[in-house]
């Protein structure tokens, strides 16, 4: 464990809050101190059935811990528990909120001024695109939502429960939407919204959002871009490679845009946001409340999103991350990215000199998610090693993901199968999300071969 200097920092921070309301009249709050005290004990035994998610040797699914400041701050400002669903509920949080959002619109490459775009937090990035999927059906009613097949499964469940048309596009050799396929789709005439994802959950693949406004200009449809995950890598366009630094530089160009704060954000769970180009799309969420919204006549951000209780403190986190670690080319916030991409390419470089492995054939990481397979006789018996390997790895302490990938993304141009008739199979995958990776690959490394000798033996 790292020292964890929140506790004296929150101490101070809240005497200072209390101070702020110090002209307000004693009062007193029947508290068990002991019972409470017992009852913390056994919550922290239990969290302590947990994989250890805030550790570098953590390396397996999108967990990265939050900024210190974000988890004083979210606690802080739950002394007050302010609610952003209006004014009255959060007027602090709710400006905090506002100047956060601004900061992420900018960073898109919107104008600084709220006016010219529509933006809030959500409680996560499924809310955040089912709001951007909601605001879409109602633009273009009757109209298919496209995506490609490695886009979040979360796209196709929301269209259901929207009863949108979605239709899934296959995906290039690098996990990217074909472009082929989706022309093929938009021919039909029937298209309302194509989702261009940012940094696929499986392989932190980037789609051609510049070959997607293309079509765009000849077909005729709104282009909502997922970058729930890798939304943030618009900061380091110098450690992409050509194609994803393209599609990132025309990101404000995208009709609305996703962004999950609590991933690469460095906030606590749950912090999304959505951002619509056209401050007009307020009109789909224009609602009359008969008892909330009295004390300002400003906007009540409860005006502008579907949920209502939203959590104020989420908005106070961001709010105070961002502004220790703006979200500035060259900045603090943007160094730590690099330094996670860094760490992937590394791992990459690794498995491409080491015959016991095999990365994607078509070429390095886009992001900081790298994927391989174990090199065996025939498909089956990848499948079965990359569970054993997964197993012996948390024997380690270092702890990995398992992902199901298509065989053909592993194979040479014309290339067949080995022995299994299944479309797919079984692959290791690791998100070197944390900045401090890139110090213990080294590490990660010694674990993962040690791992392999002892499931293969050699």
């Amino acid at each position: 464990m790292i020292h964890d200097p929140v506790p004296n920092m929150l101490a101070q921070a809240t005497e200072l809050l209390e101070a702020e309301f110090g002209s307000l009249p004693a009062y007193e709050t029947a508290i068990n101190a002991p019972a409470i005290a017992e009852v913390l004990e056994a919550t922290a035994h239990r969290l302590a059935d947990n994989y250890p998610y805030f550790h570098p040797l953590y390396a397996g699914q999108m967990l990265k811990p939050p900024h210190p400041v974000a988890r004083a701050a979210y606690a802080l400002a739950m002394t007050v528990n302010p609610n952003n669903h209006a004014r009255d509920g959060g007027r602090a949080s709710t400006e905090m909120e506002i100047e956060a959002v601004r900061g992420i619109a900018t960073m898109f490459g919107w104008t600084e001024s709220s006016d010219s775009y529509l933006g809030h937090l959500t409680s996560s990035g499924t809310i955040a695109n089912l709001e951007a999927l909601w605001v879409a059906g109602q633009l273009a009613p009757g109209r298919r939502i496209l995506g490609s097949t490695q886009a979040h499964y979360t796209h196709n469940r929301i269209s259901a429960v929207l009863k949108l048309d979605y239709t899934s596009i296959p995906a290039d050799h690098r996990g990217r939407m074909s472009m082929e396929a989706l022309e093929a789709e938009l021919r039909k005439g029937d298209v309302g919204t194509v989702v261009v994802t940012m940094g696929t959950t499986g392989v932190g693949a980037v789609d051609p959002l510049d070959e997607v406004l293309t079509l765009k200009e000849r077909y005729g449809f709104r282009v909502h871009v997922d970058g729930a995950y890798g939304g943030y890598f618009r900061l380091i366009p110098e450690a992409l490679e050509e194609p994803a630094r393209r599609a990132y530089a025309l990101t404000a160009k995208a009709d609305s845009i996703v962004i999950d704060p609590h991933k690469h954000g460095l906030q606590p769970y749950g912090c999304g946001c959505v951002l619509f180009r056209d401050p007009g799309i307020g009109r789909f969420y224009k609602h009359d409340s008969p008892f909330t919204y009295f004390t300002s006549k400003q906007l009540h951000l409860g005006e502008i999103s579907l949920e209502c209780s939203r959590a104020g403190a989420s908005a106070v986190a961001l709010w105070a991350t961002q502004m220790l670690l703006p979200l500035t080319l060259g900045g603090e916030f943007a160094r730590g990215l690099a330094r996670s991409r860094a760490a992937a390419l590394e791992l990459d470089r690794r498995l491409r000199e080491d015959d016991r492995f095999q990365p994607l054939v078509a070429g390095a990481p886009a992001l900081d998610i790298v994927v391989w397979k174990l090199n065996a006789e025939n498909e089956d018996v990848t499948s079965a090693l990359a569970n054993r390997v997964f197993l012996a790895c948390a024997e380690r302490d270092l702890h990995l993901a398992l992902v199901e990938l298509p065989l053909a993304w592993f194979r040479p141009a014309g290339g067949t199968a080995n022995g299994a008739a299944a479309e797919t199979f079984t692959c290791l995958r690791s998100v070197l999300m944390k900045p401090e990776h890139e110090a213990w690959l080294d590490r990660i490394w010694e674990r993962l071969s040690s791992a392999y000798v002892d499931v293969v033996g050699e």
